[in-house]
């Protein structure tokens, strides 16, 4: 029996005599263990990372890092160009804090099937499915900008926890808008905007909004105008646009028929239907005008870097980078925008540094270049006009903005402490850029840097990356409406595309076509007109005027009419026939 065991024991597992079999299992047993305690202590070093992480995310509470980025993300994905037509609404009878409507509850008026990203129909966002203890889910109602609108402006607004938003609304790009049911003093029951953002976050959205490329051509504002004219005008602009910004909320919080959300709500509820095709056009051309202005910066700025090559090319080589960004979900591009407010404090920062690092003139603000109290040349002072005003063209969201305030009787100040921030910011770049370079100084004060030799290597490397971050992160943004509206207008859009059962072929290649499109309009127009100084002339001097000054203070007229101030209204005929002088005239020079 022995050596017949062993033979079958042999036929079963080979020649391995038991012991090293032995060896062998008890290896693998140590083998298995240590992998299974490796693979615990890694999941164990997971959980703790991903909480350490989450902590950081979530510490401050309202305020946390956290509800800052999703604040933005809505600020971000605000931009809408017109409102949608006026509606009827009856609202169900429903006690619950965040009841919702069947379709039957909420009976909207006439008016086409927009997205909530387009020019001509941007809402809030998506509504977010809220769970509760009485009812395992519900559904709260999609209604557009001009449905879902805080009729009480002074509420609270609740922060709504993460894990009570349903997966759904978590996926789709734009952050929820929260409805709760408030009851009237009629004993209507409405529907009710809960705003998110607290006094710092609406502070934060705004600089964000403000802050960008415009402030790189105020020095040679300065140059146009000297530094009486220049330093009058600045402050001017900087001024009426904080006085208009402010005019736009006490327009939203007028009772009407019409509940006002956005900038085309306003323009609705004061001169109708047709004015919202006029705002749609003159934001069309902003949105193109300043992804036109960045394609051109970040060719101006690399063909410093690399003279061999031609500015062309680079606004090629710009748009090839920028078409992959351009398919890039609006949640990720709202939050790399950060960097393009981050990168222009920056290159503020690096300018001044530069500036007295340097011993000698040109590019030192130790010892100045020669500057000029009154224009050298008066036939430049009214591209002045458009330069000096092009950093204050933010109006089209401050509507947004203040409708997402969970304290809106704080707009006021969020408006002034952004106001005297930012100009802040554009006086020392605009007074550092004109001492250090005087006569000299370039439609960008950056090329200056980069062509000024004595400024330490690390200093012009980094500000090269700063400048080259800032096309590349709110270009994208920038784009996304355009691209929106464009699928709209051809029934490219996702909804309509699946109403009229297109197949997901004919889907994607829609969007890549509509994307390359786009993106060859940006590169061709900053090819056709390559001078950065005149864009933001036009941008100013045509758009800033009319959107941020002489369109809200016509809209505050209008609405309110008699109500208005004997005095405030003068002031306002005034103002406006002063901005429309100085509009006409900036652009004009813009083209010659």
């Amino acid at each position: 029996m022995g050596p017949t065991n062993r033979e079958e024991e042999q036929s079963l597992y080979g020649s391995t005599p038991r012991a090293s079999r032995q060896i062998s299992v008890q290896s693998s047993n140590t083998i298995r263990s240590g992998s299974e305690s490796t693979f615990r202590e890694r999941s164990s070093s997971a959980r703790r990372s991903s909480f350490s992480l989450d902590t950081i995310r979530h510490a401050g509470g309202v305020n946390s890092l956290d509800n800052f980025a999703r604040s933005w993300t809505r600020a971000a994905t605000f931009f809408e160009v017109a409102g949608q037509q006026k509606h009827q609404y009856a609202y169900a009878e429903d006690e619950d804090a965040f009841a919702t409507d069947d379709e039957d509850d909420l009976e909207a008026g006439p008016s086409s099937h927009l997205p909530s990203d387009t020019l001509f129909g941007r809402s809030y966002g998506s509504i977010a499915t809220i769970r509760t203890a009485r009812r395992d889910s519900f559904n709260v109602p999609n209604v557009d900008s001009a449905a879902a609108v805080a009729l009480l402006n002074t509420h609270e607004g609740n922060m709504v926890p993460d894990e009570l938003i349903s997966s759904e609304v978590k996926d789709s790009e734009t952050e929820p808008l929260l409805v709760r049911k408030v009851a009237v003093d009629d004993g209507k029951v409405v529907n009710l905007i809960v705003g998110q953002s607290t006094l710092p976050q609406t502070v934060f959205n705004s600089v964000n909004v403000l802050i960008g490329i415009g402030l790189l051509s105020l020095p040679l504002g300065l140059k146009y105008s000297g530094w009486v004219i220049g330093l009058i005008f600045l402050s001017f602009s900087a001024v009426i646009t904080n006085y208009t910004a402010k005019l736009l909320a006490k327009c939203m919080d007028r009772p009407s028929d019409q509940p006002l959300v956005t900038y085309a709500d306003i323009a609705y509820a004061a001169y109708g239907n047709k004015i919202r095709y006029v705002v749609s056009v003159l934001f069309s051309m902003e949105l193109i005008g300043a992804c036109v202005a960045l394609v051109v910066l970040f060719a101006d700025t690399l063909a410093e870097l690399f003279p061999g090559t031609s500015k062309t090319e680079l606004k090629i080589m710009c748009g090839i980078i920028l078409l992959p960004l351009s398919f890039v979900p609006l949640r990720v591009l709202s939050l790399t925008s950060i960097l393009g407010i981050a990168s222009c404090f920056g290159i503020v920062s690096i300018i001044v540094l530069d500036g007295f690092t340097k011993p000698e003139a040109p590019g030192s603000l130790l010892q100045p270049m020669p500057t000029y109290w009154f224009p050298q040349d008066w036939w430049t002072l009214p591209m002045s006009f458009g330069l000096l005003m092009s950093p204050w063209g933010g109006h089209g969201v401050f509507p947004n903005i203040y409708k997402d305030m969970r304290h809106p009787a704080k707009y006021e100040k969020s408006v002034n402490i952004t106001y005297g921030f930012t100009f802040t910011l554009d006086m020392i770049t605009a007074i550092a850029g004109y001492l250090m370079f005087g006569d000299t100084v370039r439609d960008e004060i950056t090329s200056n840097i980069l062509n000024t030799p004595g400024y330490p290597a690390w200093l012009s490397s980094l500000i090269t990356v700063f400048i080259a971050i800032i096309p590349l992160s709110k270009t994208p943004l920038n784009a996304r409406p355009v691209v929106s509206t464009i699928e709209v207008s051809f029934g490219l859009d996702s909804k309509t595309a699946a109403g009229a059962n297109r197949t997901p072929f004919f889907r994607i290649v829609s969007a890549i076509l509509v994307r390359v499109l786009t993106t060859a309009l940006f590169v061709y127009v900053a090819i056709v007109f390559p001078d950065f100084d005149r864009i933001m002339a036009l941008l100013g001097s045509f758009l800033c005027f009319t959107i941020c000054v002489i369109l809200p203070m016509t809209f505050y007229l209008k609405i309110f009419g008699n109500e208005v101030p004997t005095g405030e209204r003068w002031m306002c005929y005034t103002l406006i026939t002063i901005s429309i002088i100085l509009s006409g005239f900036g652009t004009v020079w813009s083209f010659i």
